[in-house]
């Protein structure tokens, strides 16, 4: 009688070849494509990863409605989140002691968080995008917002900088190691970088598990992490973490919640207005941020921001 023999893919955190097939999702937040993915977890460092990666997808799986390119009119849920940034922001910047502090936001978009980061500290004389959208291009140079079109992993800079913000970004990276490498490289001696990205090892990743959990964005998240495997992720840099604290989660249960009653063909929406637009979309996340605002102070929610910083001095590099 024939073994089955599982099916496994390499790591592209760790390497290791030892991974287990976890769940299967397709884009039922875009209908950018029907098709059906794949996703594995590595068994030694405990980090979920798609596979095949959509590499040649990426201009059909990011139309141009995609949440971060469309910008428009910030909902309260929006508004409360920037200003808890804001305030996160304001303590960042009163640990660095340059007098001439210069800022990259990488999938930065028009640059409205260096909007905000240029308001608090009159210190900060450059700000920095990399983005792949076109359209953000001319607005962030309008606001006074160097910008360069493409991938992190494509980015240059004779300049280094003191704080560099990556939010829900290395979570759409093909090797993330090599992106906190090159990240690092542009960083000034103490400067920070700030991290936002999904935590799978919270309740709603384990209750939509097999059912588009909204922390997939299927096919768009292409490694996630849990704390454990973020920490292994940094072993190949010599980047240090100041804190890794857990943040409310709301977009990630709205989305799982509205993915279940599409299905069920108890809610519509489309491609051209697809569920982030949909009206019961800022009711559902305004009502599981309070409830992970309460379940936080407990247990570990679906989005990490984890800071780090930078060695002062870059011996053995």
């Amino acid at each position: 009688m024939a073994t089955s023999i599982p099916i496994s893919h390499p790591c592209p955190l760790c390497s290791s070849k030892k991974s287990e097939p976890w769940a299967t999702a397709t884009d039922l937040e875009y209908l950018t494509t029907s098709e059906v993915f794949q996703y594995f977890k590595c068994v030694d460092c405990g980090c979920l990863f798609i596979h095949p990666v959509p590499l040649e997808q990426l201009s059909q799986i990011y139309p141009g409605n995609y949440y971060s390119f469309a910008g428009g009119e910030l909902s309260t849920i929006d508004k409360i989140k920037q200003s808890l940034d804001k305030s996160l922001f304001k303590k960042i910047l009163s640990s660095i002691p340059s007098g001439d502090i210069k800022v990259l936001d990488i999938g930065g978009g028009t640059g409205w968080m260096l909007d905000l980061v240029r308001d608090i500290d009159d210190r900060v004389s450059f700000t920095q995008v990399v983005d792949i959208d076109r359209k953000a291009k001319k607005l962030a140079h309008e606001k006074g917002h160097a910008y360069f079109e493409g991938p992190i992993e494509r980015f240059t800079s004779k300049i280094k900088f003191h704080l560099v913000l990556m939010f829900n970004l290395i979570e759409h990276v093909q090797r993330p190691i090599r992106v906190l490498q090159k990240v690092q490289n542009v960083m000034a001696p103490g400067g920070f970088l700030l991290i936002k990205t999904p935590n799978i090892d919270s309740l709603d990743a384990r209750l939509f598990r097999h059912s588009n959990w909204g922390g997939y964005h299927c096919p768009r998240h292409w490694v996630l992490f849990k704390e454990s495997s973020f920490k292994h992720a940094l072993g190949n840099t010599s980047l240090k973490i100041t804190f890794l604290k857990y943040t409310q989660g709301a977009p990630f249960w709205a989305q799982s919640v509205m993915m279940m009653l599409f299905r069920r063909k108890l809610i519509h929406y489309t491609q051209e207005q697809p569920l982030v637009y949909h009206p019961l979309f800022p009711v559902l996340a305004s009502i599981f941020a309070g409830f992970d605002l309460i379940r936080g102070l407990f247990f570990k929610t679906s989005q990490m921001f984890v800071l780090l910083k930078n060695p002062s001095t870059m011996r053995g590099k």
